[in-house]
């Protein structure tokens, strides 16, 4: 269903709503549900609440709908249930600026810390009693309160600036928060709303997670710390939070039927309410402009209160333009991997071997001889028997065998699943062209491997060519130090930035592949219900994994400088993130082998310690963001949508989406490269010693000439402020064309770098 066009000083009489009203209430229409922004500024006298004026609003265009929600700070409105009629007739009343139709989201879904030089750096670290202050909010499938990395042991009172409550619902009490856990909520209405009654055998209606990924979000980002961690006996170790000394409050919006806008931007208004000061989301939805996105209106109303919003990217990666939550004032987190991985290799009748990655581990170790080896596809009468689908194998066909099955369509461990139920001993599970040669490592319900699509083609061949194959799995444990890294995960989504290409998305990537944290106590690593197994960890992958760490580092760069805005954390995030290797190499993207993009990587890879230092940020106000609105042609209705308050724009002001203070450049050029010069303006703020900057441009291409005004920097003062132009001149290249590079300032000591992406459409 499209959104409709609003009507905000439409003037309705009172008797013609209750004529409208009684010709609805005849209709059989479908009711879906609508989130109503109003303006809360033309709330008539005669109302002593805007409660009370919402609610007459709504009862004028329907006797039986209810509000769902009232919004009070990510909006001001409500949420309802509607005939399409209805919808119409209630937009065109005064005061509403829109109704819009929900959304569905979806999720994105121990060695970390040391990967980032987290446990070498503990005099570079904020102190443990300024990180106590800080409250990360997650917003996700709820939280597993006993699991050991929601321990509150040496953690003092509950900072005094918390709001917040813990909710009781089916198997969940106040008694289950803590002074680590301080906070737990859960929002179903919009849920049942659309699908029924949340079934209380299935899932909790509470704030407890049944799925295991809040578990594994909240504990990733400001988990404590746990000894002795692992998942059968990989990745052991230590298991801690980005900020293990912060404190976690959740915000339960996702079920099994997805997550739904009404319920996400009432968790937010909430949110914001409670006090938090980091908001964690690793959901998505499809890409609209801002004014319909209710994730970036959310988002909006949080920055204002000085809350930093991480949103995970999405994971519909290596296509182009496949970002999710792109606004400018979200940070925006795309995967990388870690130096760690779970080898398990196939070893053929032919004496050829083939790495390949899994978390198998039980009772059933395959035999040490070798197996017959068979192709799924060839042991099935379905057309798509290769993916090993439910109920698509013949038993007879694979009893006793190792069976090939492609990757693709349905969950990797399910296809495991269907090849136990059906006799098989084993499964090598083979990329194909979508996934190329990335590896994601999967705790299988029987041995079981995952190898790249090079590997796989090369296993079919000898399948295929002789007449008896055979195979083995070998399982090697954990191996660290895996070189290069970071690189770039496959799944994670790239850019450019479909609604506003002058600003490049995703921000930056973080730790996202074979991520170790908590779980769920009642459901299995795999997630199946047939997985009967139980674990305290689990470890996962995606950019639901990338967007808590960065989550938790925002919390400790927010601990060390309290009085930084959302703007100018996620600037030092960024300009501080590394693009190469120790050994001077770019960082590489696993879906194509070569070096990674800004389309892909953003800003680069974190760099949590350097963060805490950056030395100048970019930084941003909300009124920045509203003229960057105004640079967009929004008119006052939709900014008063995302902005919660009259504003129009200055038809005597120029507003420019390149004047946006943004710590990084997209340029884009016309066909041909004939639209000539464009300019770029930024400011940067001194957060640290007195000290002059100078500027080092790296961007070759014949495309385009960039050129800084003024090359030197001089700062005398903290939170002195300089400011700089940069200019682009393109010049003809063919269409579909890029170049990247890189704007860097250095005092000699710190580096402030901002990458550049080029692009002739």
């Amino acid at each position: 269903m499209k959104p409709f066009t609003i009507s905000l000083f439409a003037v309705l009489l009172l008797g013609v709503c209750h004529v409208s009203r009684a010709t609805l209430a005849s209709s059989k229409e479908k009711k879906t549900t609508y989130i109503v922004h109003m303006s809360k500024s033309e709330m008539p006298a005669s109302f002593e609440h805007h409660t009370h004026w919402y609610d007459t609003s709504l009862k004028s265009v329907s006797d039986s709908a209810q509000m769902l929600y009232t919004y009070e700070n990510a909006i001001h409105g409500f949420s309802t249930r509607l005939t399409l009629a209805e919808a119409k007739l209630l937009e065109s009343q005064p005061g509403i600026l829109s109704v819009l139709p929900e959304l569905r989201y979806k999720l994105h879904t121990t060695r970390t810390p040391e990967f980032l030089g987290l446990d070498k750096s503990a005099d570079s670290l904020p102190q443990s009693d300024s990180v106590s202050e800080v409250i990360i909010g997650v917003l996700d499938t709820g939280v597993w309160p006993e699991s050991k990395s929601f321990l509150d042991s040496g953690l003092g009172p509950v900072p005094g600036a918390w709001r917040g409550g813990c909710e009781s619902g089916t198997n969940f009490t106040a008694k289950n928060c803590n002074r680590k856990l301080i906070g737990a909520r859960f929002f179903a209405k919009g849920y049942e709303a659309t699908l029924g009654p949340v079934d209380e055998s299935k899932e909790s209606k509470s704030p407890r997670d049944d799925d295991g990924h809040g578990t594994h979000t909240a504990s990733t980002a400001g988990g404590s710390l746990v000894a002795d961690a692992s998942l059968f006996g990989y990745a052991a170790g230590t298991a801690r939070g980005m900020a293990a000394r912060a404190r976690v409050a959740v915000y339960k919006v996702c079920w099994v039927g997805g997550c739904f806008s009404s319920d996400i931007l009432a968790a937010m208004d909430k949110a914001i309410d409670d006090g938090v000061n980091v908001l964690s989301m690793s959901l998505g939805g499809s890409t609209t402009n801002y004014y319909r996105d209710s994730v970036a209106i959310g988002a909006f109303a949080a920055m204002e209160k000085g809350i930093l919003v991480s949103c995970s990217a999405g994971n519909a990666g290596p296509s182009s333009y496949s970002l999710s939550n792109v606004a400018p004032w979200i940070t925006t987190v795309g995967a990388g991997t870690l130096d760690r991985d779970f080898p398990a290799s196939v070893s053929l009748g032919n004496g050829k071997n083939y790495s390949g990655v899994s978390l198998y581990k039980g009772g059933a170790m395959l035999p040490g001889n070798l197996l017959p080896l068979v192709y799924a596809g060839n042991a099935s009468n379905a057309t798509n028997g290769n993916l090993c689908m439910m109920g698509t194998l013949i038993p007879e066909q694979v009893a006793g065998k190792i069976v090939v099955c492609d990757r693709g369509v349905n969950p990797r461990v399910q296809k495991g699943a269907v090849v136990k139920a059906a006799g098989g001993l084993g499964m090598v599970l083979s990329n194909t062209n979508a996934n190329g040669e990335e590896l994601v490592a999967d705790a299988h319900l029987l041995p079981a491997t995952a190898v790249g699509q090079k590997s796989g083609d090369e296993i079919k061949d000898y399948l295929f060519s002789d007449p008896k194959p055979t195979v083995t799995i070998l399982f090697e444990g954990t191996k660290v130090g895996v070189q290069p890294s970071p690189v770039v995960a496959a799944f994670s989504s790239r850019g450019p930035n479909s609604i506003t290409p002058d600003i490049l998305k995703p921000d930056l990537i973080a730790p996202g592949v074979n991520i170790l944290a908590g779980w769920a106590g009642s459901v299995g690593p795999t997630g199946l219900a047939t997985d009967g197994r139980r674990v305290e960890f689990n470890i996962i992958s995606g950019t639901s994994m990338s967007c808590p760490h960065v989550s938790g580092l925002a919390a400790l760069v927010k601990a060390a400088h309290p009085d930084w805005s959302p703007a100018a954390i996620r600037s030092a995030l960024m300009t501080t993130a590394y693009v190469a290797y120790k050994n001077g190499k770019k960082l590489q993207d696993v879906a194509t082998g070569k070096y990674s993009t800004p389309f892909d990587h953003g800003a680069g890879h974190v760099d949590p310690v350097a963060a805490l230092n950056p030395g100048l940020v970019y930084d941003l106000t909300a009124n920045d963001y509203l003229s960057f609105l105004c640079a967009l042609n929004y008119s006052a209705t939709e900014i008063s949508s995302l902005a919660r308050r009259d504003f129009t724009c200055d038809a005597s002001k120029k507003y420019s989406v390149t004047d946006l203070n943004y710590p990084s450049f997209a340029v884009s050029f016309g066909s041909g490269g004939a639209d000539g010069v464009i300019k770029h303006s930024r400011t940067l703020t001194n957060v640290g010693a007195p000290g002059t900057y100078k500027v080092l441009i790296s961007l070759q291409s014949p495309g385009v000439k960039v050129a800084v005004e003024p090359e030197t920097l001089s700062f005398r003062q903290a939170n002195e402020k300089k400011s700089y132009t940069v200019t682009f001149t393109g010049s003809a290249m063919p269409a579909n064309t890029n170049s990247f590079g890189r704007i860097e300032w250095s005092n000699g000591i710190q580096t402030v770098g901002s990458s550049i992406a080029v692009s002739w459409t």
